[in-house]
Parts: structure tokens; C-alpha cells; sequence
């Protein structure tokens, strides 16, 4: 039976140091860790996820604002308020809250963030800095990924990883911060060739292609360590409930049959999740940091 990966706990932890670092750079520099939030429409998960960005960056010490746009504003009126964050000196770290509507280009809205500023880490340029290997802002969740990879295993060098999904917020990232651990990565996705046998070559699976349950049990090498960054929403198991239209949360990974097999395993809901804006503070204090040409690490 595998070992579970209490992203809740790690996270916890996380903040908890993220909001003993604020203190320590309003102390020595008189500066508060400033984060702003974009959201246009009215997406109930959005409007959730963004709100619990708020009060848990408000909760550690951050200066945290939130900017609620309608769906009918226009791509210039969002780019025009972006643009005012880029100069504003109280703000460190800017995120826009996607998806966003149909009649914006997404890839521009973002390109128009401040790679110094951009918490999310969306922006091409720091998408080149990772695959480089210079310091870059990296996007949230791969880089909780990894803090929970690192938490379980003593050396990840070595070991071979395959990365199940190619996007650019998760998958793409998350090979590159394996390759710069020292990993042997594979980038698998829902069209490779005999996936099965792919992913049980894995020491470390990391399923992130957006497939409910996609990731049977009998594909997991005995052992392994499985991060499941899949949050799929499927049918109650209830059949009276199903027929109410009510739902369950699940991953990519099959957990029931995995969690017999994996060493350790992320369990959906509670493993990367919470990990996610928990990074999302990090990634702010290091935004401040650089912004005041200060070594992040100063405020440890």
C-alpha cells in the first residue's frame, strides 16, 4: 500500500515559512510583498480559486489585491489595467486568472505582464530562462511538484521520470525542472505509442494530462512515486446522487488500483493542489526580492 503525499500538510507548511519571509522583508526593507489579481467573468471555479489566493496571501502578510473585471471588457481596457500593475512599485507579483473570454488572445494579455512580475510564470521569457537553466519564475504548479517530489525522496538524481501531458502550464515546465534535478525525463502524452508500457518505466510519474482516471493501476512500475496533477470532475458514485447531477472530484490517475502498486501517491483532492497558490506566494517574495536586487534567500 502506498505511502499518501499530504499536499494539505506541505502546503500548510509552506505558507507558514512564506509568511515568516514577508515579515522578514518588511523588516529589513520596508517593503510588503505585493500581489495582484486579474479575473474577468464570472466562472464560479475561477472566482473560488481566486478568492482563496486572496485571503491566503492576506492571511501570510502580503499586500493582496484582487481586480474583478467584467467579461465584456474589452482586450485593450484589461491590457491597459496590466500595464498599470508593470509600473506599479507596490505590486511584486501580477496574475491573470485564466481562462479568460473567447474574444481575448490569452497568449497576448500574458505576454503583456512583466516577466519580472509574472508570478504565474506564463511569460515566454521565463519559459526560456527554465529551459536554459537561469533563474526564472516558474509556474506554480510544477513547482509544488517538485517540493513534494523532494520532500518524499532523498535523491532524485538519476531516477527515471516520465511526464504524462505537454502543456505549457504543467507538463513542458515540470520536465525541465526534473531534467535540472538530475532525472532522465520522457514527455509522454495521450497519443504516444504503448503508453502503458512508458509510464512503468518510471521511478517518478507525473500525470497531467486532463483524462479522468486516464492512468490505470497496472501501468505504475511497483514502487514508484505518483504525482497526480489531474482535477476531473465524473458522475457520483452514488447512482441516486449521479442522477441528481451531482459530481466527485478525481485525478488522472486511477487512485484506487494505484495506491496498491506506487511507493507513494498524491491523492485528488489534497496533494497538489493546495501546493499550487502555496508556490504562488513563493513565487511572489522571489519576484520582490529580485525587484529590490536582493537575494531571496536573504529573507529565509
Amino acid at each position: 500500500m502506498a505511502r499518501i503525499i499530504d499536499g494539505k500538510a506541505h502546503a500548510a507548511a509552506l505558507r507558514e515559512e512564506a509568511g515568516r519571509r514577508a515579515r522578514r522583508m518588511l523588516e529589513l526593507t520596508g517593503v510588503q510583498p505585493g500581489l495582484s489579481v486579474v479575473i474577468v467573468g464570472d466562472d464560479p471555479a475561477s472566482r473560488l480559486y481566486v478568492k482563496n489566493k486572496g485571503e491566503q496571501a492576506a492571511a501570510a502578510g502580503f499586500r493582496s489585491e484582487t481586480h474583478t473585471l467584467p467579461e465584456t471588457i474589452s482586450q485593450d481596457e484589461l491590457l491597459d489595467l496590466v500595464a498599470r500593475l508593470n509600473l506599479d512599485p507596490a505590486v511584486h507579483g501580477i496574475l491573470v486568472q485564466l481562462p479568460l473570454p473567447a474574444h481575448m488572445d490569452a497568449q497576448a494579455v500574458l505576454a503583456a505582464i512583466d516577466p519580472a512580475k509574472d508570478v504565474d510564470g506564463f511569460h515566454v521569457i521565463n519559459a526560456g530562462r527554465l529551459a536554459v537553466g537561469l533563474p526564472a519564475l516558474v509556474p506554480c504548479t510544477p513547482l509544488g511538484c517538485l517540493r513534494l517530489l523532494k520532500a518524499e525522496l532523498d535523491q532524485l538524481k538519476g531516477l527515471e521520470a516520465v511526464v504524462v501531458g505537454r502543456s505549457n502550464i504543467v507538463g513542458k515546465p515540470m520536465a525541465q525542472l526534473l531534467l535540472q534535478a538530475d532525472c532522465t525525463v520522457t514527455i509522454a502524452h495521450s497519443r504516444t505509442r504503448d503508453l502503458p508500457q512508458v509510464c512503468r518505466r518510471a521511478d517518478i510519474l507525473v500525470a497531467a494530462v486532463g483524462r479522468a482516471e486516464m492512468i490505470r493501476g497496472d501501468w505504475i512500475k511497483p514502487g514508484a512515486t505518483v504525482i497526480d496533477v489531474g482535477i476531473n470532475r465524473v458522475p457520483s458514485r452514488d447512482p441516486a446522487k449521479a442522477a441528481e447531477g451531482k459530481t466527485r472530484v478525481v485525478g488522472d490517475v486511477a487512485f484506487d488500483e494505484a495506491v496498491e502498486v506506487a511507493g507513494a501517491i498524491t491523492p485528488v483532492p489534497g496533494g497538489v493542489g493546495p501546493m499550487t497558490i502555496a508556490c504562488l506566494l513563493d513565487n511572489t517574495l522571489t519576484a520582490a526580492a529580485r525587484i529590490l536586487e536582493r537575494d531571496p534567500a536573504e529573507f529565509a
